[in-house]
Order: C-alpha cells, then sequence, then structure tokens
C-alpha cells in the first residue's frame, strides 16, 4: 500500500508543479514527477496481483466523522495497473502534444490530478470513501475535458452533456449505496459483503438497479452513453486517452464490484439486463463507428461498442454463477475482463494516434484526410496497429480476448437455464455482428485516411509528430503486439482479480502456457504459432515467385497510382470518402442511423436545366438522443419558460405563493 500511496502523492505533486512552474518546464517536470507515480502505483498493484493477498489502510486523519477507507485487492488492483499503463503512455505523449496545443496550467494539471483521481476510485472500501473518489474523478475529467474550451462552442455543449450525465449516475450510485448501508448498519464494503444476506431481496434489486445506471452511464452503455460520443472527440488527445481507455473501465469495475462483491451475486435476471445493456451498446456503437467520418468520433463509438461486448461477458458470468456454473462463469467473466485490458491498449493508442493526425493536418475529418501513410508512416504503423487490434486479427490482443470470449459463450450452453442460454445465444450473435461491422469501420478509417492521394492541401503538408507522442503511442501499440502472441502472461493477474470477485474461489478457467488453453474443456489456441506459421507462409510464397521464370515483360516494372484501378489520371476529388465508403451500410440501417440528407443544386445563370454547383451534406444524429432526450430537454425549457414568467415583482402574487404553501402544510400535517 506505501508504494501505491507514493504513487498517488506524486501525481498531486505533479498537477501542482504545472501549476506553478514556468511555461518552459511546466510540461516535461509534470510528466516526469506524473510517470514516476504511475510507475510506483503501478508497482503497487501489480505486487497485490502478483501474490493474490490484498492490502488496506484507514485513516482518521482526512475525514474525521467518517474515515477514509482504502483496500486493493486482485480485482481493484487489476484496474489501478491497467490505468497505470495508460497513464504512462498519455504523460508521455502530453509533453509533445502540449508543446503544439500550448495548453493554460489549470488544463496542464488537470491531467496528472486526473490521472490520480481514477487510481483512487478501485482501492476505495467504504460508501463516503468511494463516492468522494468518485466525485473527485468527475470533476477533474470535467476540467480537463475544458482544457480547450476556447476552440470552440463544442467542447462546451459536450461538457454540458458529461456534466449532466455524470452528476444523474452518481447520484443513482449515492441512492444505491445509501439504502445497501442503512440496510447492514455499516458503510464499510467489507461489512455489507460479510451481512448483504440480510438485505431484503427487494430492496437488493432496487439498490442494484440503481448503482446498475449509475455506472451503466460511465461505462457507456446504451441508453445511457450519450455524453461519450460528444466528450471523447472534443477533449484533448491525452484526457481521450484515459477517458476511453481507463475512466469507462471503472463502470464495469462498480458493476462488478457491487453486484458480486458486495450482493453476493444476487438474482439471475439482474444480469440478464446487463446482458441486454451490453448487447443494444454492441450492436449500437459498432453501426454508429462504421458510419462515422469523424475519426475520434468513431472511435467514441467504438468504445460504447467494446464496452458493450464487456457487459455481454460481465452479464453473462453473473447469470452462469446464478444458476450454479462457476466454472464457467469464471471462464466468462476472464474473458471480459481480458478484453478490458485489451481494450485500454488498442483503443489508448488509437485515439493518441488520432490526436497526431489532428496535430499534423488541423482536422478529424476522414473525407479530408488521405495519403499520410508516406507522410506520416510511424504514426501510420501504430495506428495500423490498434485498428487490426480492434478488429481481432490473429496475433494481435483484440482476437485473443474476443476468441476467449465466443469461447466461453459456447461452452455456457450446457446450462440448464432456458433463458441463461438464450441471452448467451443472443450475446454470440452480437459478438459476430459487430466484429462484421468493426472491420467495416477501421477499413475505412485505415483506407480512406492513411492511403490514396492527399484530399486537402492541408493533408498532403502534414509531417510525422515528435519523439514523445510516438514514444506514448508506441508503448500501447506494443502491448497489443506482447498480449497478442503471448495471451497467457496475462492469465495469472487475470485469474487472481476473477477469484477475488466471484466468492468462493472457483477453479482455474486456463491452464498455464503462452496460449489460451481452456482448462476441463476442449477448446485452445496459440498465437504465437498462428503468426509463424503466416510468416512462414509469406517467405515460402515469396521464395516460389524468385523461383519462377519470368518473361521479360513481366521482369519490367510497372508503376500506377494507389487505388488507381489500373487507371493513369486519377485525382483525389474521384477516391472514395469516409462518406461514400459508409452509404450503403447506412442504406441498409437506415431506420437505425436515421440520417438527415440535405441537397443543394445551384443552377447556371444562362439556364435552370444546367446545374453549376451540387452540395451535398449529411447529419448522423444519434437516435436514442433524439428519441428520449431531446423531448426531455424541451419539456424542461418550456418549463423554464413558465417559472420566468412567475417572478415578475408583484408583491401580492408572492403574498398569494406563500398563503398556498401554507395551506398545502398545514394540509398535510392534519
Amino acid at each position: 500500500m506505501t508504494v501505491y500511496l507514493v504513487g498517488l502523492a506524486a501525481l498531486c505533486l505533479a498537477s501542482l508543479l504545472a501549476a506553478t512552474l514556468s511555461d518552459r518546464y511546466r510540461l516535461l517536470g509534470a510528466a516526469l514527477v506524473g510517470v514516476a507515480g504511475s510507475l510506483a502505483a503501478l508497482v503497487g498493484a501489480g505486487r497485490v496481483l502478483l501474490t493474490g493477498h490484498p492490502v488496506a489502510l484507514h485513516t482518521g486523519a482526512v475525514l474525521p466523522l467518517t474515515g477514509v477507507d482504502l483496500s486493493l485487492d486482485p480485482l481493484g488492483a487489476l484496474f489501478v495497473a491497467v490505468t497505470a499503463v495508460v497513464g504512462l503512455a498519455a504523460l508521455c505523449y502530453s509533453v509533445g502534444y502540449g508543446a503544439h496545443a500550448t495548453p493554460g496550467r489549470t488544463a496542464t494539471a488537470m491531467l496528472p490530478a486526473f490521472l490520480a483521481t481514477l487510481l483512487l476510485v478501485p482501492a476505495a472500501a467504504s460508501v463516503a470513501t468511494f463516492l468522494i473518489a468518485w466525485e473527485l474523478m468527475a470533476l477533474t475529467s470535467l476540467l480537463a475535458l475544458l482544457g480547450e474550451h476556447r476552440q470552440g462552442p463544442a467542447i462546451r455543449d459536450a461538457a454540458q452533456w458529461y456534466a449532466a450525465m455524470t452528476h444523474i449516475g452518481a447520484a443513482a450510485i449515492l441512492l444505491g449505496l445509501v439504502l445497501l448501508a442503512t440496510q447492514v448498519g455499516s458503510q464499510s464494503f467489507a461489512a455489507i459483503d460479510a451481512h448483504h444476506r440480510q438485505v431484503p431481496a427487494p430492496l437488493a434489486s432496487v439498490a442494484f438497479v440503481l448503482v446498475l445506471v449509475g455506472f451503466a452511464s460511465k461505462a457507456g452503455a446504451v441508453p445511457f452513453h450519450v455524453w461519450l460520443p460528444r466528450a471523447h472527440p472534443e477533449a484533448p488527445s491525452p484526457v481521450s486517452a484515459l477517458m476511453s481507455g481507463a475512466m469507462v473501465n471503472l463502470g464495469v469495475y462498480g458493476i462488478v464490484r457491487v453486484g458480486e462483491g458486495l450482493l453476493g451475486g444476487g438474482e439471475l435476471w439482474w444480469w440478464l439486463v446487463v446482458v441486454a445493456l451490453g448487447i443494444a451498446s454492441a450492436f449500437f456503437g459498432a453501426l454508429h463507428a462504421a458510419a462515422s467520418s469523424d475519426i475520434k468520433r468513431l472511435l467514441a463509438y467504438s468504445t460504447v461498442d467494446n464496452m458493450g461486448l464487456i457487459l455481454i461477458g460481465v452479464g453473462a458470468a453473473g447469470a452462469l454463477a446464478a444458476d450454479g456454473q462457476r466454472f464457467l462463469a469464471a471462464l466468462v467473466l476472464l474473458a471480459a475482463l481480458f478484453h478490458l485490458v485489451n481494450h485500454a491498449l488498442f483503443k489508448g493508442s488509437l485515439f493518441l494516434g488520432a490526436g497526431a493526425l489532428q496535430h499534423a493536418t488541423g482536422t478529424r475529418d476522414l473525407d479530408h484526410l488521405g495519403g499520410l501513410a508516406r507522410r506520416m508512416p510511424a504514426t501510420a504503423v501504430l495506428f495500423g496497429i490498434g485498428a487490426l487490434s480492434i478488429s481481432a486479427l490473429p496475433g494481435l490482443n483484440g482476437f485473443a480476448s474476443e476468441w476467449l470470449l465466443l469461447e466461453g459463450l459456447l461452452h455456457g450452453f450446457t446450462s440448464h437455464s432456458a433463458i441463461t442460454e438464450a441471452a448467451l445465444l443472443a450475446g454470440v450473435a452480437a459478438l459476430a455482428v459487430t466484429g462484421g461491422l468493426t472491420a467495416t469501420a477501421f477499413v475505412k478509417a485505415l483506407g480512406v485516411g492513411f492511403l490514396g492521394m492527399p484530399r486537402t492541401e492541408r493533408a498532403s503538408e502534414a509531417h510525422e509528430v515528435g519523439p514523445s507522442m510516438l514514444a506514448g503511442t508506441a508503448l500501447l501499440a506494443a502491448g497489443c503486439v506482447v498480449v497478442g502472441i503471448v495471451p497467457g502472461i496475462a492469465l495469472p493477474i487475470l485469474d487472481h482479480a476473477v477469484s477475488s470477485a466471484l466468492a468462493g474461489g472457483p477453479p482455474r478457467a486456463l491452464r498455464s502456457g503462452i496460449g489460451l488453453d481452456l482448462a476441463s474443456l476442449s477448446g485452445a489456441v496459440d498465437p504465437a504459432l498462428v503468426v509463424v506459421g503466416l510468416l512462414g507462409a509469406l517467405v515460402v510464397a515469396r521464395g516460389a515467385l524468385l523461383l519462377v521464370p519470368r518473361s521479360a515483360e513481366l521482369r519490367r516494372p510497372r508503376r500506377a497510382a494507389a487505388w488507381g484501378c489500373g487507371g493513369d489520371t486519377q485525382v483525389p476529388r474521384s477516391e472514395i470518402t469516409a462518406t461514400s465508403f459508409a452509404e450503403p451500410l447506412q442504406r441498409v440501417f437506415a431506420d437505425v442511423l436515421r440520417p438527415d440528407h440535405d441537397l443543394e443544386v445551384t443552377h447556371a445563370a444562362e439556364s435552370r436545366y444546367v446545374p453549376e454547383a451540387i452540395t451535398f451534406r449529411q447529419r448522423l444524429d444519434d437516435a436514442t438522443e433524439r428519441a428520449f432526450y431531446q423531448p426531455v430537454i424541451t419539456a424542461v425549457a418550456g418549463w423554464g419558460r413558465l417559472a420566468r414568467r412567475v417572478p415578475n415583482g408583484s408583491v401580492h402574487r408572492y403574498l398569494a405563493f406563500g398563503f398556498v404553501a401554507l395551506v398545502l402544510v398545514l394540509v398535510v400535517l392534519a
């Protein structure tokens, strides 16, 4: 615990240095101290993960009435370790990013402060400590989001949505945890866990639904996700990486901690609701990601998609545990946590790569990019690794966790509960459909953004970003490759986290090794052998081509434009764009996406039958926002306009209000 606390203190010091040092030293000084703090937190969490022994601390010096309770068990340590790794990359990246964007002192100070609160939440061991840490995380993330608020009203609009949704979620979490603490008679998580059977089943269900709403909103689950595609694109890129790679994970942590930990597993229908949220989030997020042309908005919606897959795993694990299938529950939960770790790696690298593109070209619109593979080769390689990882290409980490999740769901069909089997089948279908949509989205991002010819002058003049930005992105991309080739290295720490989450110590779900081998079940894959086989096949194919005799005509090299379809007159305007790439998909899913089209035709002065210019505009709004939130906003605005008419300055009206209120009080008391 001491090393972990030193890490938190170092991050607080980094925030102080960023606010007080001169402009020449504050970026580098804050980053160096912040990196040291992240490493210390990683070491402290790693020790708990490797040994499986929790560490705890209680002090009354900070909060005299309730005290501060911290306890780092393997489940919480896993989230601390993941957050620390993403934080290391974001802090390293922020040196080069800040030198270009020149953020203010508050914006610079908020990055390490935000990271410190993210590391604090999983260690909170009482209701008061948890809620304080949660609110600090919400406040620092909001201030970090507003770091570039001078660049336009979109950032302020995103911050308003984020602030509203996060505080609604916090209120729901507060009510749920207070119900449990009141019923048990203690706010300690350990006491609630030990006496959760004293909580009546209806009250436990109400508490779980409340905390599920709060934590699902933080995880970006549909329909509570509306803040996410607004906030993540507008935040500074290091903050976006922390939000998508670390903060949304804490929503999953809260569901597992309360549902499996404090409430001991609960009812079957709880977890079926979680599965339903996951399926809706996975499909909705993948579909919007495939249709988006803003690269950071695309990544934000893919976060909704991947959080949906993780929630499918968490819900399926809870349902299997409720059916008595504890071994399968452990396997599926391990797969969900494994995908959470992998999502942090590839999504963090993708957001940092997208920030590099915006830094070099001044835009996030894929329709205005192109040809960046030659001008930014290192960024192209790193972004490509993240894109192939999230598309579940064998040999990268996304494939390992999605394969494991698929195997767990398929083996769960041996459950004796028909409703659980139906939920698992729906989860398998969602995994298959979203896999294809995700591949479509990132083929579009890579092909349109990096290949072909530049579509704008800024894209043609783009240059590679600095070494610190590349180093931060490369750290996470390297994790995608290492974990993808030898996924077995993550199994020991994941086993300890699963054992901590599921009471009763279920048996190990996977055998030790560098690959993935299901214990007591049929199913194994070794990505290292797959990679070696693919490389060997490429070498053999290349050798065969060299040995085959060719005519003089075939030996003569030919040059042609990339993506030119054999033509010699290819121009940027004739290349496919992100909008046109996604147009067939939008037609198929028009009832879900509901795009708004605007076609404007300007005719020549000589004749109205001859068009001089044709302008096409398309806007793709969020269907849930339009259907559920806009009516509420309109109603609240109407009540606000009505309320502004009430205080007109008339003393008679105010006395009448007081009289009516007094009569109502007397009637109630009578």
